[in-house]
């Protein structure tokens, strides 16, 4: 039982250092920032200027901005921009090309922080955009070539605050702290329990027994044995969870930043049970597409994997 607490105050300290000292100060900047570029009418003038350029591969404008949003904000960002191409008529098709390159696509709430651990931001957010555009074309062209194509005239302006004067400013500051507070307290609850399950699992041998027998297979192929634990926490419990066993992992000198580089395609991005569970919380039709979604989200993600392993 002693052993037991030990572990868990042990993971409720790192989980409380990553989101508080780690993820609160980046998101708070960024998410200012990106909340400051919206209610001045950049990202409006940003997304009318790439609609256009990206509509053959299947995305709207609202698209484009839901792109923007999970490189930006966080991955349950785009739910309510989903939500909204689902209320103002959408087809299914371009529903379907959206999901999933938000699925593809690096999520703001993990590539920000584990930049701090050593993340090659630039590639990583590169690699990100074209596995994104890859996930979407597929999806609309090929996977959900069947889906309807039928929409009404969808209304893609963008509603948001305005900051025209310091007052206006400030609001949009402040509320984009408070949003920033909400996801990186929000991280704790799960991060704990990751932390605790890796914790539990490795002082009673079973990633020793697991990696044990798989590192033969990993050996074969180059890869490092640190990415068995990372990749069952991380399509288990999601990416923040993942980044937290990456975290330690990476304090314990258990892995290293050149793996955490080579492997971000495969690992940082919504597609797994928790993400794709919010995402389809977008609304009816939006859950309804989410088999053709899930199919080009693998051929991004896949693109995004082949892309970082080159570099």
């Amino acid at each position: 039982m002693d052993q037991l607490t030990q572990i868990i105050l042990q993971a409720g300290r790192s989980a409380v250092e990553l989101s508080l000292f780690i993820l609160l100060p980046i998101m708070v900047v960024m998410l200012s920032l990106m909340r400051l570029l919206e209610a001045r009418g950049i990202l409006d003038w940003l997304v009318a200027r790439l609609a256009p350029l990206l509509r053959p591969a299947g995305l709207t404008g609202l698209g484009v901005f839901a792109a923007l949003q999970i490189h930006f904000v966080s991955f349950a960002a785009p739910v309510a921009t989903l939500t909204m191409m689902e209320g103002r008529g959408a087809s299914d098709r371009h529903l379907a090309a959206t999901l999933a390159m938000v699925m593809a696509m690096a999520q703001a709430n993990v590539t920000f922080p584990m930049a701090a651990m050593g993340l090659a931001f630039g590639p990583a957010l590169l690699l990100s955009a074209i596995g994104g555009l890859v996930a979407a074309a597929v999806t609309f062209h090929v996977f959900g070539r069947k889906l309807s194509n039928v929409e009404t005239t969808v209304d893609e302006t963008l509603h948001h605050r305005v900051a025209d004067d310091a007052k206006g400013v400030l609001d949009v500051i402040n509320r984009a702290g408070a949003e920033a507070f909400k996801i990186s307290v929000g991280a704790i609850p799960m991060l704990v329990l990751a932390l605790v399950a890796v914790m539990v699992l490795r002082t009673t041998g079973g990633i020793d027994l697991l990696t044990t027998l798989l590192t033969p297979l990993l050996r074969a192929f180059d890869l490092d044995p640190a990415l068995i634990l990372l990749t069952l926490t991380k399509y288990i419990a999601g990416g923040t969870a993942m980044m937290g066993v990456m975290d330690e992992l990476l304090k314990n000198g258990e892995t290293t930043v050149a793996t955490l580089n080579a492997s971000a395609g495969f690992l940082i991005h919504p597609f797994d049970v928790a993400g794709v569970a919010v995402l389809i919380s977008a609304g009816r039709r939006v859950a309804a597409v989410w088999k053709p979604a899930a199919l080009g989200a693998t051929v991004g993600i896949l693109v995004r994997t082949l892309g970082h392993g080159l570099l």
